[in-house]
C-alpha cells in the first residue's frame, strides 16, 4: 500500500515506521533538521515494545509532488490542518482514504472543506511519544493504537483493508462501532495536558497531590457531561476508568501541548479545552475548571503565535 504520513513527528514517525518496516510504501513528510538526519541516516525508533532502525526511508518536504497514496494519516498538530487540506487535492484522489489523528473532536469536519466526505475517517491514536532527536523516534509509553470509522460508522467492509495493514504492521487497531464515542473518550482524557501546563507539573506530580488530582477528575467530569449533552454515548464510568488510565503513565510524563507550552510554541490549546468551553456554552454545561484554564493559558497562546 501506498502511504504517505504528513507530519513525522511522534505519533507519525512511530506509525509510518511500523508501517515500512512491514513493507509498505511509505513517504514521510517532514522539515528541517528531523527531515536532513531522516534523509541521511534513516528513521531510528526507540520503543518499549522493542528498537528498530530503517537505514532508507522515502522523506521529503514537498507534499505535493510526493505522488498520489492509497492512504494518507494526518499527524500534524490540529491547527495545521487548515494549511494542510488545500494540499491533499495533488496526493489524493477518488479511492485514497485520509484519516486524521488529531487530538480533538473536529478533524473530519474540517478536512471535508477539502477533501470529498466520502474519503475522510475519523481516527484517533494513543501513544507517548516524541522526537527524542533529529531522526529518532522515543517511545516511552502506551500501547500504540489506532482506532478508526466513517464518521457515520458506515461502510465497514471498504475499511477492512486497513485494519489488515496495521495489523500486519504490527500495530494495534479498532475499527469502531461508534467512532465518535471514541473520539470524544480519548478527548476526556487529553484536556488534562493542559492542566500539566498550568501547574507546571508531570503526570505523576499532578495525579499525587490530592487539590490537582481532585482538578483532573472535575475537568474529565466537565467534559464527559458536555459530550453526553451533545448526544455522545459515553458510559457513567468513563471518567473513573480514565483516573484509573492516567494513573499507569509514567511519573515524569507529559503530553504533546503541555511542553509546547512550556517552551513557547504554538499549541493545541483551541482544540483542546477552547473547544470543550465553547460546545459548552452551545450545550448549555457549566465547565468552571476547563474555561479557568483555557483563559489562564490564553495570553501565552496568543504570544506564541505573534512570535
Amino acid at each position: 500500500m501506498r502511504i504517505t504520513i504528513i507530519g513525522t513527528g511522534g505519533v507519525g514517525g512511530y506509525f509510518g515506521a511500523r508501517m515500512a518496516q512491514a513493507g509498505n510504501e511509505v513517504t514521510f513528510i517532514a522539515r528541517g533538521k528531523h527531515l536532513e538526519a531522516m534523509k541521511n541516516k534513516g528513521l531510528q525508533v526507540k520503543s518499549i515494545n522493542g528498537d528498530f532502525h530503517l537505514a532508507e526511508v522515502n522523506a521529503t518536504s514537498d507534499l505535493e509532488n510526493s505522488g498520489r497514496a492509497d492512504l494518507v494519516v494526518l499527524a500534524v498538530k490540529a491547527w495545521q490542518l487548515r494549511e494542510v487540506g488545500p494540499l491533499l487535492k495533488a496526493i489524493a484522489d477518488a479511492d485514497t482514504l485520509v484519516l486524521p489523528l488529531q487530538n480533538g473532536v473536529l478533524a473530519s469536519d474540517e478536512l471535508k472543506a477539502f477533501v470529498p466526505a466520502e474519503n475522510v475517517l475519523s481516527g484517533l491514536c494513543r501513544i507517548i511519544s516524541f522526537i527524542e532527536a533529529p531522526g529518532v523516534i522515543r517511545h516511552v509509553a502506551v500501547e500504540p493504537t489506532i482506532v478508526f470509522g466513517l464518521p457515520d460508522n458506515s461502510q465497514r467492509e471498504r475499511l477492512l483493508p486497513l485494519q489488515t495493514l496495521f495489523t500486519s504492521s504490527g500495530i494495534k487497531s479498532k475499527l469502531a462501532d461508534d467512532i465518535e464515542s471514541e473520539l470524544w473518550k480519548k478527548y476526556i482524557s487529553i484536556c488534562v495536558s493542559a492542566l500539566l501546563a498550568v501547574t507546571r507539573a508531570t503526570y505523576g506530580e499532578i495525579r499525587e497531590c490530592k487539590e490537582t488530582r481532585a482538578m483532573m477528575h472535575q475537568l474529565f467530569d466537565e467534559v464527559a457531561n458536555v459530550g453526553r449533552a451533545l448526544g455522545v454515548n459515553i458510559e457513567a464510568d468513563f471518567v473513573t476508568k480514565t483516573m484509573g488510565f492516567v494513573d499507569t503513565f509514567p511519573y515524569d510524563s507529559t503530553s504533546s501541548l503541555t511542553r509546547d507550552i512550556w517552551e513557547g510554541k504554538p499549541s493545541e490549546l483551541e482544540y483542546q479545552n477552547g473547544t470543550v468551553v465553547r460546545l459548552a456554552e452551545k450545550a448549555g454545561v457549566d465547565v468552571p475548571v476547563n474555561r479557568f484554564i483555557y483563559h489562564a493559558l490564553l495570553l501565552m497562546e496568543k504570544k506564541a503565535r505573534l512570535s
